[in-house]
C-alpha cells in the first residue's frame, strides 16, 4: 500500500504523459517553451483570474509575491502556525516578521476572530494557508484586510482546486499562490508552482522578478530570481489536469467513506459547508498519536504527520517571532495523523486502513 500513488496515476495517464514529455523532448525548448503559456491560460481561466504566472516552486510563487510588494525589515505579515515551514520562511527571508495568530478548533485554518487584534502600524499582509485542501475563510479574512487597508494573500500550496462560497482557492484574494509539488492533488514530477491575481500590474512584475528582474533580456530592473517554471513539468501539468475534475470527485468520495467509517476516538476532518475540500490530506487526529502510528506502521499502514513542530517553535525563527503559546496548534501538532489519500485508493485498502485504526486507537 502507497500513501501517495502516483505509480497507478502515470500507469493510467501513460500514453498521454509520454507524449506529452517526448512533444517537449524533440522540441528542445525547455525553458519558457509553449506548454507554460499555454498551462498558465489555462488554469487562470480555472480558477476564475485574469493573470497565472508560472514558477519553479510553490515556495518562489510565495517568495515572488511578497518580493513584488516590496515586503521587508520593519515589515510584519499576519499568518498561521500550522503550516509547512515554507510559509514562514519567505517572510522571514525578506526580513520581515511573522505573526501567528492560532487556528480554528476545527478546520485548523487560520481563526479570522483572533486576526484584527494582531494588527499593528506595521502589519503590511494577511497569509492564511487554505489547510489540507480547505480554504481558509477568505470571506472574513479579506473583509478584515480591506478595513485595515492590508493586502490579503492565499497560500494555497494545499488546495488548488478547492472552493470557497462557489469560488475556486487562489482566486480569492489579492493573491494566491499554489505549488505542484508531485504529491498535490495536481502534481508534476519535480517541484513547481503558480500565482493567480486579477492585478496585471502584479503579474507583469512577477515575470519579471522569475526571470532576475529582467523586462528586456541582461537588462535587470530589479533584484529577483531564478523561478522559471519548466517547460517539461508544464507539460506533465497538462495531462494531469485532463483528469484533475475526476481526481478531486475520487479523493471527495474516498474521503466519504473514510469519515463514515471512523472507529469511536478518531477525529476526522471538518469540512464547512461554504467550502469544497480536495483533501490533498486526510488528517485525522488521535490520542497518543505516536503510539498509533507505530501501531500502523507495524500493521503496514503507511502514515505521515502534518506538522509535528508548529512554527512558532521551529528552532530557525527563534528570536524572530514572540514567544506565543498558541493553544489550539501546539496541540494539533501533538495529534494530527495523516492517512493514505489518493484518487487510487480502494475500497479494500480503505477498510484494511479503517480496520488496523479500529485495533489501535484509543476510545474516548
Amino acid at each position: 500500500m502507497r500513501f501517495i500513488d502516483l505509480q497507478t496515476q502515470y500507469e493510467n495517464y501513460k500514453g498521454e504523459m509520454d507524449r506529452a514529455i517526448a512533444e517537449v523532448l524533440a522540441s528542445s525548448q525547455f525553458i519558457n517553451g509553449p506548454q507554460v503559456g499555454q498551462l498558465e491560460t489555462t488554469l487562470a481561466r480555472y480558477v476564475g483570474v485574469r493573470e497565472a504566472v508560472g514558477f519553479s516552486s510553490g515556495t518562489n510563487s510565495l517568495l515572488a509575491v511578497l518580493m513584488a510588494w516590496s515586503v521587508g525589515p520593519g515589515d510584519e505579515v499576519i499568518t498561521t502556525p500550522f503550516s509547512f515551514f515554507a510559509t514562514a520562511e519567505v517572510i522571514a527571508l525578506l526580513g520581515a516578521k511573522p505573526v501567528f495568530c492560532d487556528v480554528d478548533e476545527n478546520t485548523l485554518n487560520l481563526d479570522p476572530q483572533l486576526v484584527e487584534a494582531a494588527i499593528t502600524g506595521k502589519t503590511r499582509v494577511i497569509m492564511p494557508v487554505s489547510i489540507f485542501g480547505q480554504c481558509a475563510n477568505l470571506t472574513a479574512l479579506n473583509s478584515i484586510a480591506k478595513k485595515h487597508g492590508l493586502l490579503c494573500f492565499e497560500d494555497g500550496c494545499q488546495s488548488f482546486g478547492a472552493t470557497h462560497h462557489g469560488r475556486r482557492s487562489c482566486g480569492l484574494s489579492h493573491a494566491g499562490a499554489t505549488s505542484f509539488f508531485p504529491a498535490k492533488p495536481l502534481g508534476c514530477y519535480g517541484d513547481g508552482g503558480m500565482v493567480f491575481t486579477d492585478d496585471q500590474d502584479l503579474a507583469q512584475l512577477l515575470r519579471s522578478i522569475r526571470e532576475h528582474g529582467q523586462k528586456v533580456r541582461y537588462r535587470h530592473a530589479r533584484l529577483g530570481m531564478n523561478g522559471r517554471l519548466d517547460t517539461l513539468q508544464a507539460a506533465v501539468l497538462l495531462v494531469k489536469f485532463a483528469h484533475f475534475e475526476n481526481e478531486i470527485a475520487s479523493r471527495q468520495q474516498i474521503a466519504r467513506y473514510y469519515q463514515d467509517n471512523l472507529p469511536a476516538g478518531v477525529r476526522g476532518p471538518v469540512i464547512l459547508p461554504e467550502n469544497g475540500s480536495v483533501f490533498s490530506q486526510f488528517t485525522i487526529r488521535v490520542a497518543e498519536r505516536d503510539r498509533v502510528q507505530t501501531a500502523l506502521q507495524q500493521a503496514g499502514i503507511p502514515t505521515a504527520i502534518h506538522y509535528p513542530i508548529p512554527l512558532h517553535r521551529q528552532p530557525a525563527l527563534e528570536g524572530l517571532v514572540d514567544d506565543q503559546s498558541l493553544p489550539v496548534a501546539s496541540r494539533a501538532a501533538e495529534e494530527v495523523l495523516s492517512l493514505p489519500m489518493h484518487p487510487f485508493l480502494t475500497r479494500e485498502q480503505q477498510d484494511q486502513i479503517l480496520d488496523a485504526l479500529a485495533k489501535v486507537v484509543v476510545r474516548a
